[in-house]
């Protein structure tokens, strides 16, 4: 009898993520990454003025219930986040940037967390077999397309946090709604279930269910 052969590292990852909704990665990353699609001009434009490097602004917030929903998410997020970031400092400012970024890009906090866990395992330094970088594994061509041509830039943390989500929500109104064919695009492999499957069982580990009260959000100002 033939002995089955051993399943690929990058799809054994993919389906622990799935089975365990959290990702334990090997050096290097093995996502897939985002393929190179010619780019109108008008699309081009608008994701390069999203992109656009200006620092973040502090979230402002029109009543004190909003501050308070967001400290609370802030500081649930981060005893989760502490096994993967230790450093409160560095794990407060990830947060942080990851809630202006998604906010601003009409994204789910969850959602881009889990992609991250898939991605590099929260890994801000990851580099992908095929040079995807970063926390959201970003390709580097995106850097010529949209940015200012370096794409060493991808490894520090806003500017990827920021070119990811960007590039998601691009995907994710490409496929007009459809999340799980616009993470296919996000991840290289459009139309396969591996790879959505397993963002959406990571999902589960950072869904925030706050508590009962008033309803509202902050608001974002500036870049």
């Amino acid at each position: 009898m033939t002995a089955p052969r051993p399943a690929h590292p990058g799809r054994r990852r993919l389906m622990l993520a799935g089975a365990a909704g959290l990702l334990v990665p090997a050096a290097p990353a093995q996502a897939g990454g985002q393929i190179e699609e010619p780019l109108a001009d008008s699309v081009r434009s608008a994701l390069s003025a999203a992109i656009a490097n200006r620092a973040p602004p502090k979230p402002q917030f029109t009543r004190v219930e909003e501050r308070l929903a967001y400290l609370r998410w802030l500081g649930e997020m981060s005893d989760r986040l502490r096994p993967r970031k230790p450093d409160r400092t560095t794990r407060l400012e990830f947060l942080e940037t990851l809630w202006y970024e998604t906010t601003r890009a009409g994204l789910e906090q969850a959602l881009v967390l889990g992609l991250i866990q898939v991605e590099s395992a929260f890994r801000k330094h990851a580099v992908s077999r095929v040079g995807a970088r970063g926390y959201m594994q970003v390709m580097p061509f995106w850097s010529r397309l949209i940015g200012d041509g370096d794409p060493s830039r991808l490894f520090h943390m806003q500017t990827n946090l920021r070119f990811g989500c960007v590039i998601l929500r691009h995907y994710l109104d490409m496929e007009k709604g459809n999340l799980f064919m616009a993470l296919g695009r996000y991840n290289g492999s459009r139309g396969r279930a591996e790879y959505p499957n397993a963002v959406f069982a990571a999902r589960k580990h950072w869904i925030y269910d706050p508590p009962a009260g008033p309803a509202g959000g902050p608001q974002l100002t500036g870049g």
